[in-house]
């Protein structure tokens, strides 16, 4: 399956974008591995009959992204959990700051039904390049799945307890969708 040429659209009502987070140190076990969805984003997938020519750039309000389900941990995720830890991401994580994405680079794969995609990701200020696979499904369905490591952007992950708590240094950012 290859995507059609032209300019494909992409946003909350066609697709899910989502960051998905472990935790790691010796209270990992009384922590949550999160999913958390962005809610107010938009992506612009340009695509020509090469491939190796499609771009794509997104732009999400990093204010946006709420707690879908916590898994794990020593009891449930209530509301005010998740409002506790909204709270943290825009004050302490992401600074409010809007997260964007260009692409520099396009490479078809799998006979079209994949595209590898490089770029710059511009978190909390600071721009760094990023790879990830795009996959083209039958009907127009897309889905990726990029791994970003926190620090790597200057970010330093959640802890608690001490530090006993952590969350993971690599976080895995989802996208799920039709065109």
């Amino acid at each position: 399956m290859s995507i059609r040429a032209g300019t494909h659209r992409l946003g909350p009502d066609k697709a899910t974008l989502s960051v998905r987070t472990g935790r790691t140190g010796a209270a990992a076990k009384a922590g949550h591995d999160l999913v958390m969805h962005v809610t107010s984003w938009q992506a612009t997938l340009e695509a020509g009959d090469d491939l190796d020519t499609a771009s794509i750039e997104l732009t999400a309000d990093a204010t946006s992204l709420r707690v879908h389900k916590g898994t794990g941990g020593m009891q449930a995720l209530g509301d005010e959990d998740k409002s506790g830890i909204h709270q943290t991401i825009d004050d302490e994580v992401l600074k409010r700051q809007d997260i964007r994405f260009r692409s520099t680079g396009a490479r078809s794969e799998a006979g079209g039904s994949r595209i590898r995609v490089e770029g710059d990701l511009t978190l909390v200020g600071r721009t760094q390049p990023i790879a990830f696979d795009l996959a083209i499904g039958e009907d127009d369905t897309v889905s990726a799945t990029a791994v970003v490591k926190q620090t790597s952007w200057g970010m330093k992950p959640y802890s608690a307890l001490f530090g006993a708590l952590k969350v993971a240094d690599e976080v895995e950012v989802v996208l799920d969708g039709h065109l």
